[in-house]
């Protein structure tokens, strides 16, 4: 593969961009993909394999942990990966990321208990913060807003890929005993390396991105109080479900994360325009709007989708393989979505509309699917799941775009990582608040779906029609007291006792699970209408139509000629030939009135 050079170094303007063809775009996209690409099926593949991973490690009291901590140092990381791109450059950064998150990862095969897999997770999730973030903000460096567009079914692409195959290959590792030689499960965490050196190898090779560097100040003090704010209030998002969100280990993370977020707040008033986040960004509405916006998509579509792979499992019997299949609707959907949007926005230059309609689209799918039951036809579900997908679709990268194009270019990493950064906190909580939602709810669920079905299984049983069990005999032995015997217990913890019992017996269970997801799905939709509802306030957006670094690069040298001339202006003044004494004028001649010159000091001897 030919080295891609900026324009200085040589290389023809393309047609897409002015300074890069699309297949030398293709080509940088390559490299930049198969990053984004490690972060997005660590998610997912990892989910999958945990409970085996735990299993092995005699670690599944405590398996959240490991999640909890690559999501820590992920999230924090995010806008310190977007500012130091914009001070330093991104692409020895995007090296940088991806080099700890192969470390990290090989690393993770090691680990021989939970502790050290949560450690170590801590140390992969350090890379993974700059690989989504530095990857969206390179592609704005070098095509610009409108065409920008076009490119995102790529993004789409690999989003799709990840997490049909996550899961296929979650289960697939945590379900053999070895593989040449290695357990399993530690492949879900290898497989992360020769992906990782193949990103380098092209990015290294095919990206090369002008930059000028300027100076600013570290702002330390604000990444030291975003530390304090967010690793009690992620800590206790993910374990609230567990301690109890009114418990005194909740109610101190509470205390925790709000001093840190004022002293994030204050220190970001005071580095002003150096800040991690600089707080005038904000006063812009786009970019106000959309970051409000991200917060909300993130929440609805993260927290409600969490609950539908789930949906597969339990009330269809669906492995984790096939339920990671049955999500391909979706997928398709979002593809489908992105791919248009991209096209119809690099010919018109029309993006607005996108996520105001993608979002009230997915709110209605979401809505609809609320009302799916355990009886409910899987082409139906699957129908609800694709119009959930040109929704979301149509809100991801467009939200991207529109505060990239809204920012002057110097600080589109900041844009970017900002952007990000708020909506992977939405998601955070709507996943923690839905589930929660979802356990708390369960329970009285199932005990009302047994009440209703007591009589059938009653009969059921006394003709016989009910095979001898553990597990039968234990669910009609709490038929008195439906939700309080021990299988009504288990069942919380342990889906996968509803595949061993009858079929009459695990109806109702089957029933209390949909109903709770059913509730989650529709205040996802709900909340979903609110990003709607904000998204309306976004002022019209004109995409720009030339590429960050080249915007960049003109403000460079519009500041370099007018110091130029401003120097040649102030040197007019200065350099003029006295005709009459040969002396100069100007600012020298008028020095010469406050003091003595030479021929002044000839003429008076003192």
């Amino acid at each position: 593969m030919a080295t891609i050079t900026t324009p200085q170094q040589g290389s023809t303007p393309g047609e897409e961009t002015g300074e890069y063809t699309h297949a030398q775009i293709l080509t940088i996209l390559s490299g930049l993909l198969l990053g984004m690409f490690l972060a997005a099926l660590d998610q997912s593949i990892v989910g999958t394999a945990i409970r085996t991973i735990a299993d092995d490690l005699n670690g599944l009291s405590i398996q959240a942990w490991a999640t909890t901590a690559y999501l820590i140092t992920s999230t924090i990381t995010t806008p310190i990966y977007g500012k130091l791109g914009d001070l330093y450059g991104r692409k020895k950064l995007f090296l940088f990321a991806i080099t700890v998150f192969i470390i990290g990862s090989a690393a993770c095969s090691f680990a021989q208990s939970m502790y050290q897999l949560a450690a170590l997770r801590a140390l992969q999730g350090l890379g993974a913060g700059g690989l989504f973030t530095l990857v969206l903000a390179i592609i704005g460096d070098i095509v610009s807003p409108r065409q920008r567009a076009k490119y995102t079914g790529y993004f789409m692409s690999v989003f799709a890929t990840s997490s049909v195959l996550g899961p296929v290959a979650g289960g697939l590792f945590a379900g053999q005993d070895e593989i040449l030689g290695i357990t399993g499960w530690r492949w879900v965490f290898l497989v992360n390396v020769p992906i990782g050196i193949a990103a380098l190898v092209v990015v290294t090779k095919n990206l090369h991105l002008h930059h000028v560097r300027r100076e600013a100040r570290i702002d330390w003090w604000g990444a030291m109080a975003l530390v304090v704010a967010l690793v009690p209030l992620l800590t206790v998002a993910e374990q609230g479900r567990l301690w109890g969100w009114g418990s005194p280990r909740s109610l101190t993370c509470y205390a925790i994360g709000a001093l840190g977020v004022v002293g994030f707040l204050l220190a970001e008033r005071r580095m002003r325009d150096d800040a991690l986040i600089p707080l005038r960004i904000f006063k812009m509405r786009t970019v106000a709007v959309v970051i409000g916006a991200s917060v909300i998509v993130g929440a609805a579509m993260f927290g409600a989708i969490t609950v539908l792979p789930q949906y597969m499992q339990i009330v269809h019997g669906a492995s984790p393989t096939k339920a990671g299949l049955m999500m391909l609707p979706m997928v398709v959907g979002m593809m489908t979505a992105g791919i248009g949007v991209g096209q119809f926005t690099a010919r018109t230059g029309k993006i607005r509309m996108f996520p105001i309609f993608g979002s009230l689209l997915a709110g209605v799918a979401m809505i609809a699917l609320s009302f799916v039951s355990a009886d409910t036809s899987l082409l139906i579900v699957m129908g609800g799941m694709l119009f959930l997908g040109l929704g979301i679709g149509q809100c991801m990268q467009p939200l991207t775009i529109i505060v990239q194009n809204a920012v002057p270019p110097r600080e589109i990493g900041v844009a970017t990582s900002s952007a990000t950064f708020f909506r992977q906190l939405g998601g955070t909580i709507g996943v923690a608040v839905f589930l929660s939602l979802l356990f708390s709810t369960l329970g009285d669920n199932i005990k009302n779906a047994f009440k209703s079905a007591a009589p059938g299984i009653q009969q059921a049983a006394s003709a016989g029609q009910i095979p001898h069990s553990t597990v039968n005999d234990q669910v009609l032995a709490g038929l008195q007291n439906p939700g309080h015997g021990e299988v009504f217990t288990s069942v919380q913890n342990d889906s996968s006792i509803i595949g061993r019992m009858d079929k009459v017996l695990a109806h109702p269970f089957q029933v209390g699970f949909s109903d709770s997801m059913s509730l989650v799905l529709l205040c996802g939709g709900a909340i979903m209408l609110v990003a709607f509802l904000v998204l309306l306030l976004m002022p019209p957006v004109e995409l720009r139509t030339t590429s960050a670094s080249a915007a960049a690069r003109a403000e460079d040298n519009q500041a370099r000629d007018a110091a130029a001339a401003a120097a040649a202006d102030e040197g007019s003044h200065r350099a003029p030939v006295d005709a009459v004494v040969g002396e100069p004028v100007g600012n020298e001649v008028e020095g010469r009135h406050a003091g003595p010159t030479a021929s002044d000091e000839a003429q008076d001897p003192r």
